[in-house]
């Protein structure tokens, strides 16, 4: 019975998530929220459907009611957030709370397919991280004070940094980690905020060359300190993190280049001082090749992704756990396997929405802080998505980065949550008529 529910369900899964995609687009015909509350409640439905139709599979195979509680426990959880922020945020993006929530969701899916352990630790996580930033959009619009403290932000972050570097743990050859009372978490995930936070604040006073040469300098440093700690992935970030909002504060094609051939230069001396970097490149142009040692992450990735298909195996007709660190770095490969290609497409679409959101709110702004700040944090959401999503399908080299909200990782899920109500805050004050001038 379950082999055929399987089998029927990954279509109507796919269909699904083609609407709820769609959808994601179809919002920006309107200006208007209330125009676009029909189109919110039909996503609505289509999440509740996926979800709901995915966690009777699991039930089906396993037969264990573990799942059904867990199906039960999450699916209230999204319907509070999705409830409650209506009633205390309601002038809040819908877009941008439902795809939080969707993306959430898919990683709940997923996790519980390849470690039922992983999917409560994540859905805590989640809890947690929503409760803690509940009022990070009410405090976002209260004031322009957050623009005057750029040292305050840059000094923290870099000493949250040098901590790392000097004390934490090396993790698959980086130094990213702390362990305190079993909880895993990484500092540089926290300082990719402030970091944007400190470039805005100083770009926002000055584009004058003395002060952008010395805002270069100092997001130089962060860099700096990330390749000490073979964090190539976060060095990379706040590398492109920078050089965007540097490039929208002075509109300046010299500085942008200069950006380009500076880093290219840097990735050229990275390969040839960290042995771990010319291991990922070595796999990235032979996967198959070096299958049976550098190559064998990406190439059973690619095998995942090959065999699912347009509509996948269904869930649990895959075998995912041939793939090393499948729950974190290479999620997007196993939903690929056993959702299907359709359904990783509509899945980058729907990333995509987000990031397109963020920029649509970023231009409504006149203050240039505020303005800075939703272009670095929709940079980093979008790069984020685009180093993993490139990574597994060996579009890039691997770069070890999560896919925000569906990987596997507390960190990462409360800093993108963060990054989440921060844009929404910004989007609120703006239908207020503050913008900080």
């Amino acid at each position: 019975m379950h082999i055929i529910f399987t089998e029927i369900s990954k279509y109507i899964i796919t269909i699904f998530m083609a609407l709820y995609a769609f959808s994601c687009f179809n919002v920006f015909r309107y200006n208007s929220e209330i125009k676009r509350k029909y189109i919110y409640f039909r996503q609505n439905l289509y999440m509740l459907a996926i979800y709901t139709i995915t966690f009777i599979v699991l039930v089906l195979r396993y037969k264990d009611p573990k799942y059904l509680y867990f199906y039960l426990a999450s699916m209230t959880f999204v319907v509070l957030v999705i409830n409650i922020s209506k009633i205390f945020y309601s002038k809040a993006n819908r877009l941008i709370i439902n795809n939080m929530c969707m993306l959430l969701s898919i990683g709940f899916m997923m996790l519980a397919r390849l470690s039922f352990d992983k999917a409560v630790r994540q859905f805590i996580i989640a809890v947690f991280s929503i409760v803690i930033t509940a009022l990070i959009p009410y405090i976002i619009g209260r004031g322009p004070f957050f623009s005057k403290f750029s040292w305050l932000y840059a000094i923290s972050g870099l000493f949250a940094l040098i901590v790392v570097l000097l004390f934490s743990v090396t993790t698959f050859g980086a130094k990213i980690s702390f362990t305190i009372f079993g909880i895993s978490f990484q500092p540089s995930e926290f300082v990719k905020i402030i970091f944007i936070f400190a470039i805005s604040g100083f770009l926002a006073k000055s584009t004058n060359f003395k002060n952008v040469v010395l805002t270069t300098i100092i997001a130089g440093i962060h860099v700096i300190i990330l390749v000490l700690s073979k964090d190539l992935g976060g060095a990379v970030i706040f590398f492109v993190v920078y050089l965007s909002v540097l490039y929208v504060a002075t509109c300046n094609i010299l500085y942008f280049g200069a950006g380009l051939l500076s880093g290219s230069a840097a990735a050229v001396i990275g390969y040839k001082l960290f042995p771990h970097v010319r291991v990922r490149v070595k796999a990235f142009l032979d996967p198959i090749g070096t299958i049976e040692t550098a190559g064998y992450q990406i190439a059973q990735s690619l095998f995942a992704i090959g065999t699912g298909g347009f509509f996948g195996m269904g869930l649990g007709g895959g075998a995912p756990q041939k793939i090393p660190v499948v729950a974190a770095d290479f999620i997007y490969a196993a939903i690929c396997e056993e959702f299907g290609v359709f359904f990783g497409i509509c899945l980058i679409l729907v990333c995509v929405s987000c990031l397109v959101m963020f920029l649509n709110i970023a231009m409504r702004f006149t203050n240039k802080f505020y303005k800075y700040v939703a272009v670095g944090l929709a940079t980093l959401y979008g790069f984020q998505v685009f180093l993993t999503i490139g990574g597994v399908t060996k579009f890039i080299p691997l770069t070890g980065v999560t896919l925000p909200l569906v990987s596997y990782g507390g960190t990462s899920v409360l800093v993108t949550i963060v990054m989440f109500s921060i844009i929404q805050g910004l989007y609120i004050s703006v239908r207020n008529g503050i913008n900080f001038e």
